[in-house]
Order: C-alpha cells, then sequence, then structure tokens
C-alpha cells in the first residue's frame, strides 16, 4: 500500500541524510571527538524524519506544522553539527551535507507557511 508522506520529497531527503550519515558516521567513530559529534547527529538527524512522520501521522490539524517546526529546527542542528565535524570530514562531503539541509530547511519553511495559510482562510 501506498504511503503519501513517502511522495514529499523534504521527507524523501530526510531519509537520504540519515543513509549518508550513517556511512560518515564510520569516520567520525574512529575519533574520541568525533564520538560525541556522532552522538549530537545521530538524534538531530534521525529527528528531522522521525517529526515529519509523526506530524503527519496525527493529522493535518495544529500539530503538523508544530512537527515540522521541530523537524526543521533538527535539520538546522544537525547541519551546525556537521559543520563542527570538518576537522573529521572531507570538506566536500560537509559541503554537500549542507546544501542538502539547506533545501531540506527552505521546503520544511515552505510547507509551514503554506499549512499556516490554508488554517487562516
Amino acid at each position: 500500500m501506498a504511503d503519501k508522506l513517502d511522495e514529499l520529497r523534504f521527507y524523501q531527503m530526510s531519509l537520504e541524510l540519515w543513509d549518508e550519515f550513517w556511512n560518515d558516521s564510520e569516520t567520525l567513530l574512529k575519533d574520541v571527538r568525533g564520538r560525541e559529534i556522532c552522538k549530537q547527529l545521530t538524534r538531530a538527524v534521525g529527528s528531522i524524519s522521525a517529526n515529519i512522520e509523526e506530524g503527519y501521522g496525527r493529522g493535518f490539524g495544529k500539530e503538523y506544522p508544530h512537527f515540522l517546526r521541530i523537524s526543521r529546527g533538527s535539520a538546522r542542528e544537525a547541519r551546525g553539527w556537521f559543520r563542527r565535524s570538518k576537522y573529521l570530514i572531507d570538506e566536500k562531503i560537509i559541503n554537500e551535507r549542507d546544501q542538502k539541509f539547506a533545501s531540506v530547511i527552505a521546503m520544511l519553511s515552505a510547507s509551514i507557511s503554506t499549512l499556516e495559510k490554508k488554517k487562516k482562510i
């Protein structure tokens, strides 16, 4: 059975970011400081898709935009942790992740705005 959630581009990208982080974590786990960053990234990157899922599952009332805001905050946090991992992860990878986080953040912001405008109508 198809799930409409899977059609949302920002949700798809949040899952891609999780998969990419999974690979990046191998590098981070080799360094004691990287292990601490990895713990933070595990929570932040995982929270992006988890909050989209939870909000979507609750329906399209007031709660959905709230969970999208939490997801956006987690994306911003994860973006910052990736930037701080520049001493361990290649700059090219950091830039790729940064661009993807920026896209997810922009899409979440646009969705929040759209949902809130619909509430006012």
